[in-house]
Formats: C-alpha cells, sequence, structure tokens
C-alpha cells in the first residue's frame, strides 16, 4: 500500500506526529490499515523472512540505501516508513513528481547539521524516484556515500532503466511482488474488523469479498479504497452488509462471471479458442476481454495463443507463432494493463490467418505409429558413423549427401523399412501452405526415387 502519503513536497514532522495525522478520522481506510509493525506486513516474505535484506535494515542491522522497485499497492510507502519507526530515525518524504534539486539539496543539508548536532540520521524517502531527472538524482550522490542520508527509494518502474548508475551502485535494490489473492483477502478481513478500519460496522458477502479481490490485482490500496467506498453506501442505506451489487455500483465496474477454478473459466477460454478456429476476431476479441477484466492470469492466455498458433493456424502462416511467442514476452516483460495490447494483437493475427490443422493432424498420426510399436530400425546408412568400428558395422555407409549435388534432394531411404511411403504430413490448399500443397509431394517423389517430376522444387 504505497500511496503518496504526503501528496508531495517536503515534510519533516516526527514519527508520532504522522501517526496521529494518519489515524484520524477522516483518513482514508488505505491509510488508516497501514501497517504499524512489520508483523502486520502481509506479502513480500522473500524479502521480510529472518535475516532477509529489508528485514535487517528495518531493525537497524544494515543501514544501507535501498530502492524499492515493485507495482503499486504492494507496501513500498509502508515499508519506507517502518525503516524510520523501527529505527528511531528522523524521516522526510520527498514526491518526485513535485520536488526538485533545491528540495532535495535543504533536506540534505538539515540531515548534515542534524548528524553533526546530535548524532540523529535521516532516512529520505523519495516516492516515485525514476521520475528525477539526471541532475537530481546525482544530487543525492554525495550524501547517500557518505550516509548523511539513508535513502529509501520507490518506483514502479524497473530502476535499471530509469536510475543513474552510481546511485544504483549505492543501493540495495529489492523487487516487492504484486500481493496475493490471499494477501488481499487478509488485508480485506483485517479492515472489516479492525477498529482503525471499519471496526465491524458492516460485514462483506462472499461475493463481494472475492469481486473486491479480484478487483484489486494485487494492489491492497485499490481493494482497500473499494472496500470504504462500498461501506459507506451500504451503511448510507442502513445496511449492515456488502453484497456485490454494493460493491458494482460504487466502483463502477461491473463483476464479470467469470470463475477461474470453474465452468466459466473453462467454457471463457473454450469460447475464445473456437472463435479464433472458426476466424470470428470480433468473437475473440470479446472473450479475450472478458478474461482480462475478470482477472484471468494473462501468462495463461497467451500461453493458449502459442498452443493455438501451431494447432490451427500452422504452415498457413508461419508467422503466426511468432506473433504469439512474442505476445507471451511482451506480457512477462510488461504486464497488464499494456500487455493486453500484445495479447489483443496476437489475437487479431491468429484470428484473421489462415487455418490449417495439418501440424497436429501431421504429429499426432507419427506419435499413434510409435504408441503402436510401428518403429522399426533406423537403415544403416544413416546411422552415426562417427565412432570406431561404425564402419565394420555398415553404418554410415552409402549415405548420399544432398548438398553434393545441384538438385540438393536425392533419393534414399530416410524412413525405417515398415514405415516407407507413411504419409504423416499433408498441407492444405490455404495460406502459406499451398506452396507447401505443391512442393511436398514432389519431394515424396523425389526421396522415395519415384516417377513423376524430377525438377527441385523451389
Amino acid at each position: 500500500m504505497d500511496d503518496a502519503l504526503f501528496d508531495g513536497g517536503l515534510f519533516g514532522a516526527d514519527v508520532a506526529e504522522r501517526a496521529e495525522e494518519k489515524l484520524t478520522e477522516n483518513a482514508p481506510l488505505a491509510v488508516r490499515m497501514r501497517p504499524r509493525t512489520l508483523d502486520e506486513v502481509v506479502g513480500q516474505d522473500h524479502l521480510l523472512g529472518p535475516g532477509a535484506p529489508l528485514r535487517r535494515l528495518v531493525e537497524g542491522a544494515a543501514p544501507a540505501s535501498v530502492l524499492l522497485y515493485g507495482p503499486p499497492g504492494t507496501g513500498k510507502t509502508t515499508l519506507a516508513t517502518l525503516v524510520s519507526t523501527a529505527t528511531g530515525r528522523r524521516f522526510v518524504a520527498l514526491s518526485a513528481l513535485s520536488s526538485g534539486v533545491k528540495e532535495v539539496r535543504a533536506v540534505i543539508d538539515e540531515a548534515r547539521r542534524r548528524l553533526g548536532r546530535s548524532g540523529e540520521s535521516t532516512v529520505l524517502f523519495i516516492d516515485e524516484v525514476h521520475r528525477f531527472s539526471r541532475t537530481q538524482q546525482d544530487a543525492l550522490l554525495g550524501a547517500v556515500e557518505d550516509r548523511v542520508v539513508l535513502l529509501v527509494a520507490a518506483t514502479t518502474e524497473n530502476p535499471f532503466f530509469s536510475v543513474v548508475s552510481p546511485l544504483l551502485s549505492r543501493s540495495l535494490v529489492l523487487q516487492l511482488r504484486p500481493l496475493t489473492d490471499d494477501d488481499v483477502r487478509t488485508l480485506v478481513h483485517r479492515a472489516v474488523t479492525d477498529e482503525r478500519g471499519l471496526a465491524g460496522a458492516v460485514s462483506l458477502a462472499t461475493a463481494a469479498e472475492d469481486h473486491l479481490v479480484r478487483l484489486a490485482a494485487g494492489d491492497a490500496r485499490r481493494a482497500l479504497t473499494a472496500l470504504e467506498a462500498a461501506a459507506d453506501a451500504a451503511i448510507s442505506q442502513q445496511g449492515t452488509e456488502i453484497d456485490l451489487a454494493t460493491v458494482e455500483s460504487t466502483v463502477d465496474k461491473a463483476a464479470v462471471r467469470y470463475d477461474r477454478a470453474g465452468d466459466q473459466h473453462y467454457d471463457v477460454v473454450s469460447a475464445f479458442i473456437k472463435s479464433i478456429r472458426g476466424s470470428d476476431v470480433d468473437a475473440a476479441l470479446h472473450y479475450l476481454a472478458r478474461m482480462i477484466e475478470a482477472g484471468e492470469d494473462p501468462r495463461f492466455v497467451a500461453r493458449r495463443l502459442i498452443v493455438h498458433a501451431s494447432e490451427d493456424v500452422g504452415m498457413a502462416d508461419p508467422t503466426a507463432l511468432q506473433t504469439a511467442v512474442a505476445a507471451a514476452q511482451a506480457v512477462q516483460l510488461v504486464g497488464l494493463p499494456e500487455g493486453r495490447l500484445a495479447l489483443a494483437q496476437a489475437t487479431i493475427h491468429l484470428a484473421t490467418a489462415p487455418k490449417s490443422n495439418a501440424v497436429i493432424t501431421a504429429v499426432d498420426a507419427a506419435l499413434s505409429d510409435v504408441r503402436r510399436g510401428e518403429v522399426g530400425g533406423v537403415p544403416p546408412h544413416l546411422r552415426d558413423g562417427h565412432y570406431t568400428g561404425a564402419s565394420r558395422l555398415g553404418h554410415a555407409q552409402g549415405y548420399r549427401y544432398p548438398h553434393d549435388i545441384a538438385e540438393g534432394v536425392v533419393a534414399q531411404q530416410y524412413a525405417p523399412d515398415g514405415l516407407v511411403g507413411r504419409d504423416y504430413y499433408r498441407p492444405t490448399p490455404r495460406g502459406a501452405e499451398r506452396v507447401l500443397a505443391d512442393r511436398v509431394p514432389k519431394l515424396r517423389r523425389m526421396t522415395r526415387g519415384e516417377p513423376g517430376d524430377t525438377e527441385t522444387p523451389r
């Protein structure tokens, strides 16, 4: 939950004063429920376990500057606050959206005076540090190097692209992960019952809770903001329970009837794939949108696209597989919401491409023969001849190297004895496979020494 605590600018109030301000009844629910100790932090176990770097920093055992990198609502501001709270340091916050070099230098000068006068150290928290220019980031280097300030910087963007190298080398880079559904559910339950939150004034229906968790998409602040709006609506209507309709009406986003572990999951995915196979691009995009909106894992969608690029398009458009793989890589790199563009592009490509199931038909036919025991021995002239004694066994003898002749195709047996003449791949006359529908039979006749065309197909 790393929403901007201070709306930008420079703040030097001590921890107790800030804590009191956050706990006023007018503070947003997400602020009131901000964890006060490490034990209240949900998620990020990889950073907060015994001996983990962030726990050691919070407990004062590792006075190093850190860059907290992760998506919104995962706890960056909370952890920065706990660093100052648990170590008793002075806490100062700057927002890169509204602060410049002047403000940075003012903090450093005051931190240096306090350090020299009373030995009090300063934690400088900078939110959205990636928005600082190179000059602004360079202004921090000396103070970070000399530990005049302990820098805790937060960013939603990869710091290796957005933060200057000298600052990176002086800091620990800690990546926060999106909260799991269970993490968000824990925070929602806590907010409903805790005295700092809703204090049990309302209950939360299971369907409404599930919808809040889906809407959050790993962002705790989003879940608590939606919960607060729904609670206000329920209370204003003299209600004691937040139901699904209340959540829908307050967050202005309808719940998509979609159970990621149930029938709707399989039904929608099935309809998505069948729409692609049937070349209905609009229906395919509709089902894609339903999956995205319902919180389906985009990597799952990308994997299905990769499978069906070969199963339903195949050699009719060989570039379809390239597009699907590229979409999967793009989703892995940028996530949602931007990743929806790559998924949509791949969906459109596959839905509008010429179709062929010749790839899956071919490999499944070959597998069927192998499973029935129709394997046979590898023809001697195709066997490995690179070891001593191979020639005495007759291995690799008589093999004809296709590149030695102008045509590049020679007549010789490649298949095992019992499978000579067995055709698995049957190209369709659609798309790029039209060329193969003409080429493959000619290649078969040439390699098998059958009468017919002698000109090598191009």
